[in-house]
């Protein structure tokens, strides 16, 4: 049996089953022990009859005052009020009352159906001929405006004077729809929901915890396979359709792993394989620039700046190459923020006069690799300084909010257009399309800094301020 198996549906099918094997277990136990449970199709419960019996013993051969007495204090007792009929619908006690038609109905004709007020006035004092000669034992009428719950059980009762007991009927009239427990005990009715809610939760549960803690598993797996995590890995101890997903998943991240690793370590071997014949590019073109007349001598600085161009994006396709591939061992440790930011601050505005705000904890900590946290803090001033400078001053905040470190850059600028948020991480990527010397910028500056961050174990989002401006947040463990 082990090597069975069974589809998600087969299981959900087979535990249903279960669970009604086991309650039907439970109430058959409770049954057989005689646990009595009343009906409601019936009308009343046995407490109805006992207190009617007990009634009928006391009023047997009293008079209407004494009647009356009785069933007051009957009626005081069990929150309901009582009344005295006889079979043919006269009231021998209680409160003065006219009996709803419903009701009526059912003293009067109990097997032939409900009556018009109007035959019910003509009936004849005695039965007729072949009318059943005992009326069923007891009633329960629902009467409206008002909205009443009237319970009937039928009694043999001695009357002064009378040698013979007549056919009567004590009648109990409440608001509710049990007569405050009188006419029906919801409590046995209660056990056994409870005891069906509680068995059903029992039988579930495991399994209901079993299915969603796969289905967890493969969310938060599919959410770090989004944010380029490829270690992530799923149990593949299920049989069903779910270990059949997670088996998929594993094999997706496993390749990916594999394609993404792959192009960051071809994109770092052209980059070193590139940078050696810029380099000699730069060199040559330096000395045709002092050999060549003054008419020619725009061309080659045209050309010179073209290379330089290439040499600086194959420089950050370097960076951006090494950060992924080294990310897995990397080892993070306590890092000062203040220090760190003032000091990348200074690097990046030497030459450009710039205002820059730093509001940070002298003594606030972040667990970081130093030297890519810097590297991704001077990516994103410089993008603020390149785009923003302009527009007001830059702004680098960090603090501590439940055991995360969160730092934030943020200009003032015309920040990014919604829909290019999630994207102006992705390598390559330019909001501006068209790459020239006067926008500078090869797409892989916030590339870098997302890899920096991740793999110093940490997040980086960015969102457009109100009214204008751009943020930058990194999110690091402390």
């Amino acid at each position: 049996m082990l090597g069975v198996k069974f589809s998600l549906f087969s299981k959900i099918i087979l535990w249903f089953f279960l669970n009604l094997l086991i309650l039907a277990g439970i109430l058959w136990l409770i049954f057989s022990f005689s646990f009595r449970f009343e009906s409601i199709s019936s009308g009343t419960a046995h407490k109805m009859d006992s207190v009617s019996r007990e009634i009928s013993e006391q009023i047997h051969e009293k008079s209407r005052a004494e009647r009356d007495e009785i069933l007051k204090n009957y009626s005081q007792t069990y929150n309901v009020e009582f009344f005295f009929f006889d079979n043919q619908g006269k009231q021998l006690g209680g409160r003065e009352v006219v009996l709803p038609i419903e009701v009526l109905n059912e003293i009067l004709y109990p097997e032939s159906g409900p009556k018009t007020t109007q035959q019910i006035a003509n009936r004849p004092n005695v039965p007729p001929i072949g009318a059943p000669p005992i009326a069923p034992m007891s009633i329960f009428v629902k009467t409206e405006n008002p909205k009443l719950y009237w319970s009937g059980t039928r009694m043999m009762t001695l009357e002064s004077g009378n040698r013979e007991p007549i056919k009567t009927r004590i009648l109990a009239v409440s608001d509710s729809f049990t007569g405050h427990g009188l006419f029906f005990d919801p409590t046995p009715w209660l056990i056994i929901v409870g005891i069906i809610v509680v068995v059903s939760i029992l039988c579930w549960l495991p399994f209901v915890r079993h299915l969603t803690k796969s289905i967890s598993q493969m969310t938060r797996a599919t959410e770090k396979i989004a944010d380029e995590d490829f270690s992530i890995r799923i149990s593949e101890n299920r049989t069903d359709e779910l270990g059949v997903l997670g088996k998929s998943v594993n094999h997706l991240a496993k390749r990916l792993s594999g394609f993404v690793g792959g192009q960051k370590r071809f994109l770092g071997d052209i980059s070193h394989e590139l940078n050696s014949p810029l380099a000699r590019m730069q060199f040559a073109l330096s000395i045709l620039e002092e050999r060549v007349n003054d008419q020619n001598r725009l061309y080659v600085q045209d050309v010179k700046e073209e290379v330089e161009l290439m040499s600086k994006l194959v420089g950050e396709l370097l960076t951006y190459s090494k950060a992924g591939i080294k990310a897995p061992n990397i080892q993070l440790e306590k890092v000062q923020i203040l220090p760190l930011v003032e000091k990348v601050v200074e690097r990046e505005t030497a030459k450009d006069s710039v205002e820059i705000e730093i509001e940070i904890n002298e003594n606030l900590e972040a667990q970081a690799q130093p030297e890519l946290l810097s590297r991704a803090v001077a990516n994103v001033i410089r993008n603020a300084v390149r785009y923003a400078a302009n527009a007001g001053k830059i702004k680098i905040s960090a603090q501590n909010i439940n055991g995360q470190v969160k730092i934030i850059i943020a200009d003032q600028g015309a920040g990014v257009p919604e829909s290019e948020l999630e994207k102006i991480f992705d390598p390559l990527y330019r909001v501006e399309t068209a790459r020239s010397r006067q926008t500078g910028g090869t797409g892989l500056g916030l590339a870098i800094v997302k890899t920096c961050i991740e793999a110093c174990q940490g997040k980086v989002f960015a969102e457009n301020r109100i009214p204008n401006g751009l943020a930058v947040t990194f999110v690091l463990k402390n």
